[in-house]
This record gives structure tokens, sequence and C-alpha cells, in this order.
């Protein structure tokens, strides 16, 4: 719903933004390492915390990034940024991503960058149930890291024992 309100709002910028964090499971601060020249190779080189990995950019993104880069005439460097050439920032997104709620009709109390990951990396878990993996998209060292992300609600768990049916 985000990224639909953003689009009609015609804040595509964001939309890719949120686009990009979802699909990749890359950190907020991370983002600076989308480029122009990245898009290119389809992958990104990240060195953050002290590690380095790689996050590969599925195809849909990297056509919308192209697309997004020659309409806005960037043809180098960051393709997320200010209006004055900065990478954009953690309080650059959470300001912009809290304006959409309304509109989007999310609680803007569960809307934040970060939250982004989370979701990438549920995504990811469903689907492959390889937490080790996870950790290293997401450049964890420690896997207890990487359960933060996984955990399941109350309301998940309770459901999961509704559906085993262990009781006559």
């Amino acid at each position: 719903r985000l990224v639909q309100a953003a689009e009609r709002k015609g804040n595509m910028r964001l939309s890719l933004v949120i686009q990009t964090i979802c699909a990749t499971g890359i950190r907020v601060s991370e983002l600076q390492y989308i480029t122009v020249e990245s898009l290119k190779k389809g992958r990104t080189e990240v060195n953050c915390k002290g590690k380095r990995r790689v996050i590969f950019l599925p195809m849909d993104l990297l056509r919308k990034l192209k697309n997004y880069a020659k309409e806005k005439g960037i043809s180098t460097g960051v393709i997320f940024c200010t209006r004055t050439g900065c990478p954009l920032n953690r309080c650059n997104i959470w300001s912009d991503m809290k304006k959409l709620c309304r509109d989007a009709r999310v609680n803007p109390q569960k809307v934040f960058p970060h939250n982004l990951r989370h979701l990438f990396a549920r995504t990811f878990y469903s689907l492959e149930k390889d937490i080790a993996k996870l950790a290293d998209l997401l450049g964890h060292s420690n896997i207890e890291t990487t359960r933060i992300y996984i955990m399941e609600s109350g309301r998940e768990h309770q459901e999961k024992l509704e559906k085993m049916r262990l009781v006559i």
C-alpha cells in the first residue's frame, strides 16, 4: 500500500526506495551503494560494519531502477539522493514514509524503514527456511541476530497451534 500511495503521489523515488529495501534486504544506510554502475552489473558490493557482501538486484527491480535513472538524468553515481545530491538517509526516508501513511491507510506507528528489511527477511525465510543463508544475505555474523527478524508474533504462533488440531 505504501508503494502504491507513493506512486499515486508521484513520488517514484520513495516507491523505488521501498521496493529496493524489500527486494534486497539492504540496510537503509547501504542504499548509497545502489549506483548506476551497480545497475549495469546487476549487483552491488556493500562494505558495512567491517564486512563485505554482495547484494543481488532482482531483474524487475533492475528494470525499474534503470528506467528511473534514465528519466531523472542520473548517468553515474548514487541513484537515491536528495535535491542537493547527498545520498538519502534514514531521516529522509522515515519522514517521507510517515507522510504516506494516511493515503496508504497504514498505521504510522508501524512504519519504519527498517521494517522493510524485516519484511525481506520474513519473506525469504518463509520460502527457503535457511537461517544461515538469510544471515549471509543480511550481513549478520551471528545467527542469533537473524532470529530476531524471523520471530513469530503471538498471534501467528496461536494460529499454528490451532492448525495442528491435536485436541479432539
